[in-house]
This record gives C-alpha cells, sequence and structure tokens, in this order.
C-alpha cells in the first residue's frame, strides 16, 4: 500500500516528465536486484538451507551460515558497486542512447544510477536477514521492512526536494537519496529480531561451509528462474527509453497499480508458501506440498481473478483517482491507463510465477525455473518486437503480461 501511495506521490512532484524518466531506468538496475533478493533467489536458497541447518545442527550453527553469508554478501555486492560506479556513463550512454536527444539527460540518469548504487548492498543483506527470520517464522517484521524504502522516498518528496538546489543537485537527486535511507532502513527493523533470537554479527566467512556453498549455488539459478518479471520489465523499461519523454513513466506508473495485487495476494501469499512446502519437503511429505500449493493457488485465483477485472474495466478511473493531481495531467492518466489494461491481462500470470517458482528449489528441482525463465524472457522480448510497432509503448505491457501467462501457466503444469 505505501508503495502506491510512493507513486502518487512521485507521480505529484514530477509527473510523467523527463525527470521521472531518467530516475525509473537509473533505478531499474538495483530495483531487479531488490525484487529479485528479497522476493525470490535469497529466500529461495537461504530458506530450505537456513531451515535444514536449524533442524539437523542447532542454532549455533544456523548463526554460524547466517554470518558466513552476510559477509559473502557484503563483499560480493562492494565489488559490484565499485563496479558500477566506474562503468554507470557506457552502461547508461548504451542502454538508453535515445535519452542523448534531450539536453542534460543522460547526464541526470548517470548521476542517479552513481546515487542509488550502496542501495544494492543494502538490499541484499535485508534479503537475508528476512530469510532468516522467516525460517524462524517471523514474518511481519519482515514484510514490513521494505515499507521503510516506500516511507523513506514519501518523506524525501516533501522535506528533501525543495532543498536540492542549494546544494547544486537536480530535485530528483532526493530521491536517490531515499533509497539509500530505505535501504538503511530495511536493514535496521529487522536486526532486533535476530538479535532476540541470539544472532551475533560476527566479521567471519567459512568458504568451505556445506551450508554456505549450498545457498550460492542455488541462488546463480534462483536469479535466473526467478528473473522473468523483473528482466522483461527492464528490457520493456529500455526499450520504451526510444519512444519520446514519457513512455518510460506511464509504464512505471502503470505496473505500480499492477503490483498492488501481486504483493497484497501473491508475493505475501508466496512468502509463507515456502517455508511450509521446505520443512514438507526435508520430512519427505510429497502430499504436504502438494496440498499446500493446492490452497495457495486457490487463494491466489480467487483473489486476482477479480483483481484483474477491475483494473482492465476500471483502469481510466482508477488512474485519475490515484494519480491526476500536480504535475501528473489528463494525456498522463490516458497513456497510464493504457498501460494498465495491458498489464491486466497478466495479473494471474504474474501472481502464479511468484508463487511456484520458488517451490522448485524446496523440492530440489531448480533446473525447471531457469528453463522457463530463460524461455519467457525470449517470448517477451519476440511478442515486444512484433508489437511495437503497430501498438506503442502499450504493446510492451502487453508482451509483458503474455509472458507472464506463458510463465505461470507452464510452472503450474510442470509442477
Amino acid at each position: 500500500m505505501l508503495g502506491l501511495v510512493r507513486e502518487q506521490v512521485l507521480a505529484a512532484v514530477f509527473g510523467a516528465g523527463n525527470d521521472m524518466d531518467a530516475f525509473i531506468v537509473a533505478f531499474r538496475v538495483p530495483n531487479l536486484f531488490r525484487d529479485l533478493l528479497a522476493e525470490g533467489a535469497m529466500s529461495s536458497a537461504l530458506v530450505p538451507t537456513f531451515a535444514r541447518e536449524l533442524d539437523q545442527n542447532g542454532k549455533q550453527a544456523a548463526w554460524k551460515l547466517g554470518n558466513s553469508l552476510l559477509n559473502a554478501l557484503l563483499l560480493v555486492t562492494a565489488f559490484i558497486v565499485v563496479m558500477g560506479w566506474m562503468l554507470a556513463g557506457p552502461v547508461v550512454n548504451g542502454s538508453a542512447a535515445q535519452f542523448g536527444a534531450v539536453p542534460g539527460k543522460v547526464d541526470l540518469t548517470v548521476l542517479l544510477t552513481r546515487m542509488m548504487l550502496p542501495f544494492l548492498t543494502l538490499t541484499a543483506l535485508s534479503a537475508a536477514t528476512m530469510g532468516m527470520l522467516n525460517s524462524l517464522h517471523y514474518y511481519v517484521v519482515p514484510a514490513l521492512a521494505p515499507a521503510m524504502f516506500n516511507l523513506a522516498t514519501i518523506l524525501a518528496a516533501f522535506a528533501l526536494v525543495p532543498f536540492m538546489p542549494t546544494f547544486g543537485l537536480p530535485r530528483i537527486a532526493a530521491m536517490a537519496l531515499a533509497a539509500v535511507i530505505g535501504g538503511l532502513g530495511q536493514l535496521a527493523l529487522q536486526w532486533p529480531s535476530l538479535k532476540r533470537e541470539g544472532f551475533r554479527y560476527r566479521p567471519s566467512l567459512d568458504v568451505r561451509s556445506p551450508g554456505l556453498l549450498r545457498v550460492l549455488l542455488l541462488m546463480g539459478p534462483g536469479v535466473v528462474g526467478l528473473a522473468a518479471t523483473q528482466i522483461n520489465l527492464l528490457i520493456n523499461t529500455l526499450l520504451a527509453t526510444s519512444l519520446g519523454t514519457g513512455a518510460v513513466s506511464w509504464l512505471q506508473y502503470a505496473f505500480r497499480l499492477i503490483y498492488l495485487p501481486i504483493g497484497l495476494f501473491g508475493v505475501s501469499i508466496a512468502t509463507v508458501v515456502l517455508p511450509a512446502v521446505a520443512r514438507h519437503a526435508v520430512a519427505g511429505d510429497r502430499e504436504g506440498v502438494r496440498h499446500t500449493v493446492v490452497d495457495a493457488m486457490n487463494l491466489t485465483l480467487i483473489l486476482n481473478i477479480p483483481a484483474a477485472v477491475g483494473l482492465f474495466v476500471l483502469s481510466p478511473a482508477i488512474v485519475r483517482l490515484l494519480f491526476e493531481r500536480g504535475h501528473f495531467t489528463a494525456a498522463d492518466t490516458i497513456n497510464t491507463a493504457s498501460a494498465l489494461r495491458c498489464y491486466a491481462v497478466g495479473l494471474v500470470g504474474y501472481s502464479a510465477g511468484r508463487i511456484v517458482s520458488p517451490l522448485f528449489y524446496a523440492i530440489g528441482r531448480s533446473r525447471v525455473p531457469v528453463e522457463l525463465s530463460v524461455f519467457t524472457i525470449l517470448v517477451n522480448i519476440v511478442v515486444s518486437m512484433m508489437l511495437l510497432p503497430f501498438v506503442g509503448f502499450p504493446g510492451l505491457a502487453l508482451a509483458s503480461s503474455i509472458a507472464a501467462l506463458v510463465n505461470g501457466g507452464l510452472s503450474l503444469a510442470i509442477l
């Protein structure tokens, strides 16, 4: 819900102009890592391994695994941040070259990219703490952690934006700074719960730990296997940069509205289902796995089918009510509603993929989501290139929905 409020505030303050386009492109890669780690690969890899360590060797062994994982993530993501800082210019110029048609837009995107890079490290550490807490049956605090990011963005829009020019920075730079502050908040909110359970951070890294190696080995295919939706969004964003000012922002605002039911009825259900399936899988209880998945999918469909119909039919009214104020114009409403209708087509597929894909890792079938993810990304690229010349930017949203339905349907059928 706070994510929706965040987008409302951004729409009112910045609309769908060049600043917002630059921010979305700059934030797409850090946000890709956040979604994959916090709601995907990290949980899929860590929860079953951490649960097994708890059951077989006790809490101290599990904490040792947690310490090693945190330190490994710290080293790896710090390296990525340094490389990203050095390569930000060439990457932005290569992926959003069309921004060069607007003076200063490329430079602004590079600046925002560099400012937000530390968010990668913070979100990786936060995702690891979230996985450990989920394994210990803590759900409320980890679920609230991402709200800190949204809250920081909302507050920054009012508290920091007016002061950015004083420091020689563009107003939108306040949002980049807020992302880093929000990342710190996500980690800080979860840390006390870990400490109450007995966790104590140690700067130790046991590279020979079987548990750590298992988590890292699972995370590799886990990132690929759960990446379809986010990589498709990244592809859509990059393709939209060639469609003029506003297209990137319209797609972002539309997907935020689609992500509301995904987050409420997809991610939340998946978060609780994964540890339950992992426990059944460790015990060899295949019937328990099957029963849990069926209940989860029934609940998801009951909630998401009406949501998809409502978003499709009422898209202009919904966008007008939520976004049309300040710098967000009536023309922005029409364009965002067009994208929203196309995204609504795939809502059930998005949610099904969120629930089913992580379960393959819990039952030891990690190759399946990897192969499906690669296939889904190819479907999105092919359909996007087919629709783009005829439909424009809404075609990118429709292609993403078709790919999500393919991924969700095949995942369920194979499972």
